[in-house]
């Protein structure tokens, strides 16, 4: 009788600013990672956003051969997977790619709860460059928004913060809106003379759009004295707390205790007075919230998804989060 080989995961996390992936055996160990580009199916379509996770295989996974399966399954969960039609025609693309026979396709801020949360099930809120949430109950209900943008009523995120953050500066530059520290934020940020420089800028593509999202570090130092400033950063709590608690009240929630995780670079930069105001709002709301701030990259939340999957054995979820933890220290 000869011993069964080990199955193992391919996890995959793309989002809007890169993508990482990992091989991790059923017992937990990582055998390789990777990091190449931004996953972008819904600009650059499907098949290029398959190709980004083709090119980190093939530089990280020794012996890789383009056709051949490097692992058991491949556990995916991405941004542009927003609705179960984006979700499929990630998976079957990712299904004629050959890396492994079996599937499964996830929007990211899954990953995000499974890595922050203490089991399978909790509500998650990711603010990062975008702003979305998802609720997984002990039954295995799912509640989760379209995370669209605007066109699905969200507000919020680094480029919709950045947005504002010029919508204020360039009426208050020109007299039509009161006046705000925002204008400097915004002209050191592009570093131009004027705001109206910046937005002519941007609107020719002189000026990368990527520039928007980093407005909200000086952004959230201003609103320690500025009234406009302060403003988005009350909103955007708002938005951080209402989208956990309605997450919640889908699934029947709110009257116990629920991990909350919160994830992406706008909550997991700790600011102060964000996060004193995301607290105070779920104490109000939701006050049975366990608020939780992920403290390994969703990556983890992939390969844990994966791990479920296949059956692995508990200590193989601990050896995962070691692995990647000494990176958050």
């Amino acid at each position: 009788m000869t011993d069964r080989r080990p199955r193992t995961v391919l996890a995959v996390d793309g989002g809007n600013s890169k993508t990482d992936v990992a091989l991790v055996s059923e017992d937990g160990s990582v055998l390789a990672t990777g990091r190449g580009a931004a996953f972008l199916p819904q600009s650059a379509g499907v098949a290029a956003a398959i190709d980004v996770i083709d090119e980190i295989v093939a530089r990280a996974v020794p012996a890789y051969r383009s056709g051949v399966p490097v692992a058991d399954h491949v556990a995916a969960y991405v941004a542009g997977a927003d609705l179960p039609i984006e979700e499929e025609r990630l998976r079957d693309e990712l299904l004629t790619r050959g890396h492994a026979p079996d599937v499964v396709v996830g929007n990211d801020t899954f990953a995000l709860l499974r890595a922050g949360a203490s089991g399978p099930w909790g509500v998650a809120v990711v603010c990062g460059a975008g702003i979305n949430a998802v609720g997984v109950a002990p039954s295995g209900a799912v509640a989760r928004f379209p995370a669209l943008g605007r066109l699905s009523g969200d507000w919020g995120g680094g480029y919709g913060l950045g947005e504002e953050v010029l919508w204020h500066a360039a009426r208050a530059e020109d007299g039509r809106g009161p006046g705000t520290a925002l204008v400097d934020v915004v002209r050191a940020g592009f570093g131009t003379a004027t705001v109206e420089e910046a937005v002519i800028g941007l609107h020719f593509g002189e000026l990368p759009a990527e520039g928007l999202h980093e407005l909200v570090p000086p952004l959230l130092a201003a609103a320690r004295g500025d009234a406009i400033a302060r403003g988005l950063v009350e909103r955007l709590a708002e938005e951080v707390t209402v989208l956990g608690e309605v997450a919640m009240r889908r699934l029947g929630l709110l009257e116990e205790p629920c991990e909350v995780v919160l994830g992406g670079g706008v909550l997991t930069a700790g600011d102060e007075l964000l996060m004193s105001l995301v607290e105070r709002g779920y104490a109000e709301r939701a006050p049975h919230a366990v608020l939780v701030v992920a403290d390994v990259p969703p990556i983890v939340g992939a390969a844990l998804l994966g791990l479920d999957r296949i059956g692995a054995a508990p200590e193989a979820y601990e050896r995962v989060r070691g692995h990647f933890l000494p990176a958050q220290v």
